[in-house]
């Protein structure tokens, strides 16, 4: 093998220091120089940790870089991500929906369809159940008579009497009510309501019509009206299909329940046997006052005067039973109901839907009806006035109302 200058064989292992001169380190032939001293440390400065207590350095990560592509070629498309889906709230059970715009369950139109309907719903059960409830508690009579009795006839013929009975009164109210003997028990109000295919008609029967030799309150028995029954069915010939019995309270009563009604007397009235003081022109009254109104006889006409009022007083309830807010109101829908027991009995086989039929012609009497007093002789209030009252009858009978004339239905039953 060849040597190279300086006497080291080519590829040998060894310095090759010799041969810096052929690319200009040094001049050929000068010695090599010194290999230089090994480096030291450099102490580390003042409250620098020790080399061992220093933690070593992470190299910092580096996303690959994409290679470069050669020049004429297009370049290359990075991958692209899904993008990720927007953030979604957890869900919220219904009705408790977060602060954050969502609707509640009272904010759905649903929810206040459900709760309009489902009061509507007890509205009418109430309504229902309270009129059902009372009739559980009314006294039945019996009222139909035995033996002969006029056909059926088209219509229904209702027969009122008003009892002057102090049943049910407590000794405070019969002192409030002026009603005088506690024993007293008379027919004070005979009424006939007839309704048809004409206008209603409410017909007042004087309590002093002599029928054969005996007034005709003097037929009525409480709790059997049967005898009362068949003596106006003989005179008239009209039979009563219904019966409705009013105690002295009842009026009072009522009228309280669907808060007091109007009455327009005629002339100014102090009575003090009625306990009442009123003047002349419409105004309110109470039960007191309505009770009073219908029991006095201090005017000139007495008892034909009195059975006027009391068909004022009758058809003045009746309208009031029937506005609709004795119904939509349910404190006076109650009262109105919670009377009835106490004060009023009516016969047997008349059921609920018979004893809204009556109320709902009451409250009709008023409006179209007609009122009258069944016609007497002039200047008398116990003889029949037969030339009237005949017609009269006879058009109730076959249900003819609208042939009655002004003749034969007058307000005190005397010749107009």
């Amino acid at each position: 093998m060849a040597e190279r200058p300086g006497g080291t064989p080519a590829g040998s292992g060894g310095d090759n220091r010799d041969f810096d001169w052929m690319y200009g380190d040094r001049p050929a032939g000068s010695p090599p120089p010194s290999p230089p001293p090994p480096r030291q440390p450099a102490p580390p400065p003042p409250n620098r940790p020790e080399p061992t207590q220093v933690l070593p350095t992470q190299p910092r990560h580096q996303a690959p870089q994409p290679p470069r592509q050669p020049p004429g070629q297009p370049p290359q498309q990075r991958p692209t991500h899904a993008a990720a889906p927007p953030y979604q709230p957890p869900a919220q059970p219904p009705g408790r929906r977060g602060r954050g715009g969502g609707r509640g369950i009272w904010s759905r139109p649903k929810t206040w369809v459900v709760l309009v309907l489902s009061l509507v719903l007890l509205w009418v059960v109430y309504i229902v159940a309270v009129p059902l409830f009372t009739w559980t508690k009314v006294d039945k009579v019996a009222f139909e008579p035995d033996g002969d009795r006029p056909d059926d006839q088209p219509g229904t013929t209702y027969l009122m009497v008003g009892s002057d009975s102090r049943a049910g009164l407590s000794e405070e109210e019969r002192k409030k009510f002026n009603t005088g003997n506690p024993e007293s028990s008379l027919a004070d109000t005979i009424l006939m309501l007839h309704t048809g295919s004409g206008p209603d008609v409410l017909l007042s029967f004087p309590r002093d019509w002599i029928v054969d030799g005996r007034k005709i309150n003097g037929y009525y028995d409480p709790g059997d009206p049967r005898e009362l029954v068949a003596a106006l069915e003989q005179q008239t010939g009209i039979r009563i299909d219904e019966y409705v019995e009013i105690g002295l309270g009842g009026v009072a009563g009522v009228v309280d329940a669907v808060g007091g009604i109007e009455i327009c007397p005629k002339e100014s009235i102090d009575d003090p046997k009625a306990g009442l003081d009123v003047e002349k022109g419409c105004q309110e009254a109470d039960g007191e006052v309505a009770l009073a109104y219908a029991r006095t006889r201090a005017t000139a006409r007495g008892d034909l005067d009195r059975v006027g009022r009391q068909r004022e007083v009758v058809a003045a309830i009746g309208d009031k039973v029937l506005s609709p807010w004795s119904v939509i109101n349910p404190v006076r829908w109650w009262r109105l109901n919670s009377a009835i027991p106490d004060f009023f009995a009516f016969g047997e086989g008349t059921g609920p839907i018979d004893v809204g039929r009556w109320a709902l012609a009451i409250g009709k009497v008023g409006d179209g009806g007609l009122t009258c007093t069944m016609p007497v002789t002039d200047g008398s209030a116990n003889t029949l006035d037969e030339e009237r009252g005949r017609p009269l009858f006879d058009a109730i009978i076959e249900d003819r109302t609208d042939d009655i004339t002004k003749q034969q239905c007058t307000a005190a039953g005397v010749p107009g």
